[in-house]
């Protein structure tokens, strides 16, 4: 179970795909990198991740969001190294998404193009390219984090929808009301979101809060497992 939790929570973290044809608004969100601890049921330290936005012009080009995921996680005979990189437009139609993941022994190297022109994703290139059908303003996963955190911000829940992150993956996300939870020390109030994903092979179901400033940054993920729940929390 704890090589479940590791090899499936970090794009559940972050999922969801195929969102509307029409651009939401620009985005509000600032430039950040935020530091997370990855922890045990008992608490106890089972790695680390950095989530961080950024943005910049293209050369010759339009402005573009860049985001990351980094999360570095091990058990005795077992280590997880997962880089997660999103370029997207200032309404979060994503351009282009590229991830390495390294667990265990096994390497995956994938790279996925949005066409907003055609509704398309392009995956892999040569013999492997594959071609999905998405809308003229798809969005990865990480993408569609900041959308979310951009829609909370504004009182709004997106319906249930598609993301990308390799296959599609189909996530509803419900909006359990504001509840408090101890970050480090510290007791801070939070929206509760609760999300349910499922792909091709896999399904989970997880538990978000965002803290309640003008960014809704992302405080805390908790994961239930037969184990017992892991989590991801926000280092301040």
């Amino acid at each position: 179970m704890v090589m479940k939790f590791l090899t499936i929570t970090p794009p559940f973290l972050l999922s969801a795909l195929m969102l509307f044809a029409a651009p939401v608004a620009e985005s509000t969100l600032p430039n950040e990198t935020l530091h997370y601890s990855v922890n045990w049921p008992s608490g106890l330290s089972l790695g680390e991740a950095t989530l961080s936005a950024s943005s910049a012009r293209d050369a010759n080009g339009p402005d573009r969001m860049h985001f990351q995921f980094d999360l570095d996680a091990s058990v005795p005979g077992f280590a997880v190294s997962d880089r997660f990189r999103s370029a997207a437009s200032g309404s979060f139609c994503s351009v282009e998404f590229q991830k390495t993941t390294s667990h265990g022994a096994k390497r995956v190297d994938d790279k996925e193009t949005f066409d907003p022109n055609t509704g398309t994703v392009t995956r892999g290139s040569g013999s492997g390219q594959a071609e999905l059908t998405a809308n003229t303003c798809g969005k990865d996963a990480l993408a569609f984090l900041y959308f979310v955190r951009q829609e909370l911000s504004q009182g709004r829940v997106p319906p249930r929808q598609t993301v990308f992150f390799g296959a599609p993956y189909e996530i509803k996300l419900d909006l359990a009301g504001a509840e408090s939870v101890k970050i480090g020390n510290m007791l801070v109030a939070a929206d509760h979101v609760k999300a349910s994903v499922s792909g091709p092979s896999s399904s989970i179901d997880f538990d978000l809060f965002f803290l309640q400033d003008r960014a809704r940054t992302l405080a805390l993920v908790r994961v239930p497992l037969a184990l017992g729940t892991f989590s991801m929390e926000l280092v301040k």
